[in-house]
């Protein structure tokens, strides 16, 4: 297998070729682009985390207690109510992966374990989405695909690093075939691994909207309401209000006609009526 620098050099390079593709070729930010390509060096080594020599488990751990709370900071934030909270919650992060949980893996898994499988390369992809808090499902989905790819390269350099030349002739050492596989050897184990793929597979596609449940949740109607495209309307909740009907042109001549006849009654005086009695006396006369 690879050694602990080939590994850090492949996925670092290949993390400067993403960053500046995803910016120059898909049209991303500068910021989102070295974001990821960083994203995609460091997880060039999650695989390693199940090592059993000392200075790979504790590069690796601490590099994820670093990275894992600066992606996780909005969230935290959020969680916490507080940017002094968030604060805290990173700190008590940090504290848990880099000693907590180097110790639980170190007690209970072995080297090219579930580690070192597919199902592990799209658990660690499915965290990422789930963990990077972005209102573009793309850029989201940019960060998830960086380190699908740093953890693949890792992956792949194992296996390549499983065959060797002796003679002219290929052969394969034992480890082949021990990285890049689906199932391992035991079944409770392979279980639990595809259990959690498909739980969190299942977050992503509500967290990210990809299912009509989603669309309908509370969150998803809340940030319809809260866009500037929604409008005052998608902010109303309750009956809408009922139509103006427009007047008939009968009714509206009517109504004109009834104020003109108000108007000349409201301007008929006394000396308007005394010119028009002789006149009406004139016609009982007759």
């Amino acid at each position: 297998m690879a050694d602990y620098r080939t590994h850090v050099i492949t996925s670092s390079a290949l993390g400067a070729v993403y960053g500046f593709a995803s910016t120059v070729m898909l049209g991303f930010t500068g910021i989102q682009g070295a974001l990821a390509g960083v994203l995609t060096g460091v997880s060039g080594m999650l695989p390693d985390l199940d090592s059993d020599s000392g200075r790979p488990i504790r590069e690796v751990f601490g590099l994820l207690a670093a990275v894992g709370p600066l992606v996780l900071m909005e969230r935290l934030e959020r969680w916490g109510g507080s940017r002094e909270s968030a604060l805290l919650l990173a700190v008590i992060l940090y504290v848990a992966i880099r000693y907590v949980a180097s110790g639980i893996l170190q007690l209970t898994c072995v080297h090219r374990g579930m580690f070192h499988s597919l199902p592990a390369l799209v658990i660690a992809a499915e965290i990422a989405f789930l963990a990077y808090l972005n209102d573009s499902q793309a850029v989201r989905s940019l960060m998830a695909l960086g380190v699908a790819l740093g953890f693949g390269s890792h992956l792949v350099l194992d296996e390549i690093y499983s065959v060797t030349w002796n003679g002219g002739r290929l052969q394969l050492k034992a480890s082949a075939g021990s990285a890049v596989k689906v199932f391992g050897p035991s079944w409770p184990v392979n279980f639990l691994v595809f259990g959690f793929a498909l739980t969190l597979g299942y977050a992503v596609l509500l967290d990210g909207g990809f299912t009509p449940t989603s669309a309908h949740s509370p969150a998803a109607q809340s940030s319809v309401a809260q866009s500037p495209e929604a409008g005052p309307q998608a902010k109303h909740d309750g009956p809408s209000p009922p139509l103006a009907v427009p007047p008939s042109p009968s009714r509206a001549a009517g109504r004109d006609l009834s104020g003109d006849l108000d108007d000349r009654s409201s301007n008929f005086t006394e000396e308007d009526e005394i010119a028009v009695k002789p006149a009406q006396w004139q016609r009982t006369r007759r």
